[in-house]
């Protein structure tokens, strides 16, 4: 055979990569492709990756050129890449960071230019940035301080990424340090890649670093990387999170991991508001609106911060944009495991928040034991005949609900129960009738968004200690627990094809164990419907990262089928 013929990448002149799984060099191709191009479906033996500009920009932004990207499409590729291909992304490379953004020299706002005077006629010609642009300033623009996100947001929707080099404020200085040692006497630094991607946003300093997304699994450490980011900058620092737990965990992972004593450390929620020089909110105070107005945002902005820590970014709600537009002239860090939005909205956190500084691929902090090992299946189950005719005559939005609160599910999680025994598991959904009634057959603790912050605090102490063996959660516990020694997740309902949620979810047991044991995440699934179809879409990004589904067919008393027979490893999409 052809030794060509063995390569496993196909690049098409729309910008789709097909990649064959079945391939000697599959994993080198899809490590390459995963750095510049974007997973868009992957059944058996093809996946279908699409580049498109925002892929390439953040490549770019990490420092790939458009020579590497294309020099890695033809060192796997069958067949010569396209040229309207390698022309589209040499035109990417152009295009990022031609427009600049400084302090206008004399001092009087910002400074929109470029060395390519079309490109600033063009910009000065699109309607949706015209309204950002003040006065001429040869070459190119004078820009108010306040435009400054707003200018960024829209250029970046119209296909101009800018090179945002205006500096920042250095916000009140703050003294700290990292600890030697956690109160447990267990010697502690950051870890190589937690260092790479501290150095990676911070850029030694540069004018045009400061800003950016870090891309880490769950479990992998990206508090200790907004803390690394906090030693570098020395200043007073504002930490956005997704919920009171949440708060809690950054302020305890704080004074655990810093020098910083509790009067450093502020918090500022629903039940106190104390702003200190490292302050932890959430998203949901600083989105608060009373008459028009955001009053906690209003009073956080007023305190000279110099850093501005984003705890996953990729759920930032769509108001914060607004507010987030505003912010510029601080430091920001996202911290993520997934980039991915549903929402169509990751142009916006490119411009607002940063492009992506650093990313790693899950599998390999799992070669390296940073993150537990991890199997996943897929357990298919049946309706019963009388679901199945009331999911027949449904509209779509009720048979997606039928679908998700399949009775028949319930055989399967204590058929999982039983066997898991002796683990730590969460049972984790979307509907709450569904998750209360499980909760109550299997007398087990439930947590919703309606679980007062002491309880769930209560319960995920309990379930830490081993106290309790299983917890159910709502999709509260998506994101943001700590909680170490969880080895099962079983996933009984979800958000329709969420790629990012079952990212979160499977990271909730990704934390190393203690006995080097693997986590095993479960996704029960309604045959033959539309939750069937979501599941496909909700493990691209994991298929991306190297994961594999089992797919098994559950028996009538909630058995896995193959537990009969010898257990075959399906790849995502595989009947």
């Amino acid at each position: 055979m052809n030794p060509i013929a063995r390569l496993p990448v196909i690049v098409q002149s729309d910008r789709t990569i097909l990649l064959e799984v079945d391939n000697p060099q599959y994993e080198d191709a899809r490590d390459a492709l995963a750095s510049f191009a974007e997973l868009v479906k992957s059944p058996e033996h093809i996946h279908t990756y699409q580049l498109s500009a925002l892929s390439l920009w953040n490549a770019m932004a990490a420092g790939l050129s458009a020579a590497q990207v294309i020099e890695a499409l033809a060192r796997y590729s069958q067949y010569p890449v396209p040229e309207t291909v390698a022309q589209f992304v040499r035109d990417q490379d152009v295009r990022f960071g031609r427009l600049k953004l400084l302090k206008a020299p004399d001092g009087d706002g910002l400074w929109l230019t470029s060395d390519d005077a079309l490109a600033l006629t063009q910009v000065g010609r699109t309607k949706a940035v015209i309204p950002y642009l003040d006065e001429p300033l040869h070459p190119g623009f004078r820009i108010r301080p306040e435009y400054r996100g707003l200018l960024k947001q829209a250029l970046a929707k119209a296909g101009w990424p800018i090179d945002d080099v205006a500096g920042y404020e250095p916000g009140a200085p703050l003294p700290m340090d990292l600890v030697d040692a956690l109160p447990n006497g267990e010697p502690f630094r950051l870890r190589h890649y937690q260092e790479d991607a501290v150095r990676a946003f911070w850029g030694e300093g540069r004018v045009d670093r400061g800003n950016g997304v870090v891309v880490l699994p769950c479990g992998a450490g990206k508090t200790v990387v907004g803390l690394g980011a906090m030693l570098m900058a020395q200043t007073h620092t504002l930490i956005l999170t997704t919920s009171t737990a949440a708060l809690h965990q950054w302020q305890r992972e704080i004074l655990e991991k810093t020098t910083l004593s509790p009067d450093h450390v502020g918090e500022y929620s629903a039940a106190v508001k104390d702003i200190r020089p490292v302050t932890v909110t959430t998203y949901q105070m600083l989105t608060h609106r009373q008459n028009e107005q955001f009053p906690h945002f209003q009073a956080l902005d007023a305190h000279p911060w110099g850093l501005i820590l984003y705890d996953e970014v990729h759920l930032l709600p769509a108001p914060m944009f607004r507010l987030t537009a505003s912010l510029q002239a601080r430091r920001r860090l996202g911290l993520t495991a997934t980039l991915i939005r549903e929402d169509g909205r990751a142009e916006d956190v490119f411009a607002l928040i940063g492009p992506k500084r650093f990313d790693m691929p899950w599998k390999v902090l799992e070669q390296q034991g940073w993150i537990a090992t991890a199997r996943c299946r897929e357990i298919r189950v049946k309706l019963g005949e009388t679901q199945r005719e009331s999911y027949a005559v449904a509209e779509d939005a009720e048979r997606i609900r039928i679908a998700a609160e399949n009775p028949s599910k319930a055989l399967v999680v204590e058929e999982l129960l039983h066997e898991h025994q002796s683990d730590h598991v969460l049972v984790i959904g979307q509907y709450l009738g569904q998750l209360e009634r499980m909760a109550e057959r299997f007398r087990a603790p439930l947590i919703t968004g309606k679980t007062p912050n002491r309880e769930r605090e209560r319960l995920y102490g309990a379930f830490r200690t081993g106290e309790l063996p299983v917890l159910f959660v709502s999709k509260v516990g998506n994101f943001a627990i700590d909680l170490p020694d969880a080895n099962v997740a079983i996933q009984i309902s979800g958000t329709f094809g969420s790629r990012q949620e079952e990212a979160q979810r499977l990271g909730r047991i990704l934390r190393p164990k203690s006995d080097g044991s693997m986590a095993t995440f479960y996704s029960v699934v309604s045959e033959d419907t539309k939750e069937q179809e979501f599941a496909q879409k909700r493990q691209l990004f994991l298929c991306e990262q190297g994961y594999r589904y089992e797919i098994a067919h559950a028996s009538a008393d909630g058995t896995p089928e193959e537990r009969m027979a010898p257990v075959i490893p399906f790849r995502l999409g595989q009947p």
